[in-house]
Parts: C-alpha cells; sequence; structure tokens
C-alpha cells in the first residue's frame, strides 16, 4: 500500500510513522523547508491531568503509552516522564484540587495532593508558598524543535519513506493522489492530510467553507538555563480555569470568589512551565480566539507569566532568551479530540486537535490507521 501525508508538523508525522511501521509505502509533503507551526511552537507536553474524562482521556492515556515506546526507540525526541506539578493556594484552589484527586478516573491520572513538603521533595526547585500541590504522574514531555527531526530521521532509515519538502500541494487529482506546486503527481492508495492551521486554500475547497474548526493564537517564551533541575513539569491554578478535568462545583465557587488576575482574564491565560532539555524554561501562554489576530506580541501577558513564575520558583527569572507566537488548530466542539474526515474518495483530512496535538498526535495518527484498516 503507498501513502501520501500532506504535512510535516507531528500530526503528519505520526501518520507517517504508523503507515510506515504497518509496512506501507510512505511519502510525506511539507511546504516548507521544515515544519515551522504549532508542532514547535508547543510546551512539548504530554499532557494528560487536565484531558476530559471518556475518550479525550482515553486518546491522552494511549498517546502516553505510544509516547514512552517511541521515545526508547527515538532517543532524540527527549522523551521523560516528568509528571506535573499543579501548587495551589488557599482554600478555592485546594478544593478543585481535591475534587480532582476524587475524580473516577483519578487513579488512571496518577492524581496526588501533596503537601509543600511532598510536593519539594519531588521538585525542590519550588521554593515558593502554596498551600498543596496537584501531582499527575502520567504527565511527561519531549522536545518539541527537535522531535520531528528525530522521528524522520528514524524513519529516513526506511527505504519505503520518503520527505519532500519545500512542496505545497495544490489540488486532488481523480482519486488517490495530489498535485504539487512543481507539477508533480503523487499517487497512491490512500491521501492524509495534516496541514494544522492552514485551513484555506485546498483544505476550504475539499471540506466547504463550514470545517468545525476555528484558529487559536498564542504567546509563549523561553529563558536561559534555570541553573538547576525543573524536576517536573509546573502549571497553576488558572488551568484549572482552562482544563475540562476540573470543571464542577468547586471551580465554579473559585471562579465567583476569587477571579482570574485582569491580565490572565483578559488573554485567557494558564501557566504552564517545562524545563528544556538545555535547562532553559518554555513558559505560557495567551489564548486568541477573534480574527483577524494581533500581528504582534503583547508585553502585559510575559510580565504576568514571569511574575507567577517567580511566585512559585522564590527566585527571579533569568533572563529571556525568545518569545514568539503560533496559531494552532482546534476542533470547535470541545468534546471531539479531532476532526477526521473523508474529503474525497481516499483522501481524509485529519486537523484540529488545539492545544492536545503534541499529546495525542500518536493516538490520532494510530485510530486513523486502524479506521483506514491499513
Amino acid at each position: 500500500m503507498r501513502v501520501t501525508v500532506v504535512g510535516g508538523g507531528v500530526v503528519g508525522t505520526m501518520h507517517a510513522w504508523q503507515a510506515v511501521e504497518r509496512g506501507h509505502e510512505v511519502v510525506q509533503i511539507e511546504r516548507e523547508a521544515e515544519a515551522r507551526g504549532a508542532s514547535l511552537r508547543n510546551f512539548g507536553q504530554i499532557w494528560v491531568s487536565g484531558r476530559a474524562g471518556g475518550e479525550e482521556l482515553e486518546s491522552a492515556l494511549r498517546a502516553r503509552e505510544l509516547w514512552e515506546e517511541l521515545g526508547a526507540r527515538v532517543p532524540g525526541l527527549g522523551f521523560r516522564a516528568n509528571g506535573s506539578l499543579t501548587p495551589v493556594r488557599g482554600a478555592r484552589e485546594l478544593a478543585v484540587a481535591e475534587a480532582a484527586v476524587a475524580r473516577e478516573d483519578s487513579a488512571a491520572r496518577g492524581y496526588k495532593l501533596l503537601t509543600p513538603t511532598e510536593a519539594r521533595a519531588v521538585n525542590p526547585a519550588l521554593r515558593g508558598d502554596f498551600t498543596a500541590a496537584l501531582y499527575c504522574e502520567r504527565d511527561a514531555a519531549v522536545e518539541p524543535r527537535t522531535a520531528q527531526l528525530a522521528l524522520r530521521a528514524e524513519l529516513s532509515k526506511s527505504p519505503d519513506y520518503t520527505f519532500l519538502p519545500g512542496r505545497e500541494v495544490r489540488e486532488v487529482v481523480g482519486e488517490h493522489a495530489v498535485r504539487d506546486d512543481h507539477g508533480e503527481v503523487h499517487a497512491s492508495d490512500a491521501v492524509i492530510l495534516c496541514t494544522g492551521a492552514w485551513l484555506g486554500g485546498l483544505v476550504r475547497e475539499l471540506a466547504g467553507p463550514e470545517l468545525p474548526v476555528r484558529r487559536v493564537r498564542l504567546q509563549m517564551m523561553q529563558t536561559d538555563p534555570l541553573g538547576e533541575p525543573l524536576t517536573t513539569s509546573v502549571a497553576d491554578a488558572d488551568s484549572f480555569r482552562y482544563y475540562p478535568a476540573y470543571r464542577g462545583q468547586a471551580l465554579d465557587q473559585l471562579n465567583a470568589e476569587q477571579p482570574q488576575l485582569p491580565t490572565a482574564f483578559a488573554h485567557a491565560m494558564q501557566l504552564l512551565m517545562v524545563q528544556r532539555a538545555d535547562g532553559g524554561l518554555t513558559i505560557g501562554d495567551t489564548h486568541e480566539y477573534e480574527h483577524p489576530f494581533a500581528f504582534d506580541t503583547t508585553e502585559d501577558p510575559y510580565d504576568h507569566l514571569t511574575e507567577a513564575v517567580e511566585s512559585l520558583l522564590g527566585r527571579p527569572l533569568p533572563k529571556i532568551r525568545r518569545r514568539w507566537a503560533g496559531v494552532y488548530a482546534q476542533c470547535t466542539d470541545p468534546a471531539r479530540v479531532v476532526h477526521r474526515q473523508q474529503v474525497r474518495d481516499g483522501v481524509w483530512l485529519v486537523t484540529g486537535p488545539g492545544g492536545r496535538g503534541m499529546t495525542c498526535s500518536p493516538a490520532i495518527a494510530e485510530t486513523t490507521a486502524n479506521e483506514l484498516d491499513w
């Protein structure tokens, strides 16, 4: 069987991986020299803790297993089972953490509520004041700027894999074939369009104007090396307001009695923080939903993030090395992990995982392969 994958990001690369692993011949086409979208501009988190119960959590847990298997085979992914800590302050934030630990699926996530002393035993870098911390053992991390490169290097060892960069697919030709902007036609048994936040052009032509996917913009930053290990990923209680696992009466009371700070509310913010392989910290993020998106970054969110991080670390941040904005595609129905649609005979569009793309991409690709009976 021959498979054409359009898109060089993590979702496309995982589809290529699934196809090669199942013994198929794969051509992967990427319009840039290298992927430059949301697959690189993220935390590299394999984030189980905040996922909605049911299909979303099942997808995240399966993806977590697959990431660990991949990490053992491809060390360049930088996979590490580091878990996460979400420090909380005060009775209302603590109540949300307690409600999370009381969930029926708490054990599957690896939830534990830790005292400050227990949390610092897990992550000594958290020297700030807090009441308790929600620990999630199943969370993990990879290196987002190099993960696709490492996967593709491993794929390239197979004679059944070809990567074609710098080519934009312009049209579907007949059945099971696409033409790129070099005029070359790529015929195959299946075409998988993993185009990320690119929702116009050919995608709109194939899927129609009512595609149930929207674009979301974010801002993030990265520091110089911290100078000490940050042994877990770290979130703050604003992540309770963002992730569906924490919804309920305790969160409603938190929002009513202790609303977000104005900057965090205005930019739909949460704090997430992961240490990179070089010791620097990736810190974010904001969420912008209204089009047209700003073309520049805004400083107030970065000031808010800096203050939030320093209050947890109990020390000044290292120098900010870089700041960036990114855009990802998200299903408008938050209950859907991904939008998977057959848009022509033998042609499928797979898009819209939103902030779950890095986490769930191995499971998304596995499901596609199973449904297409590869």
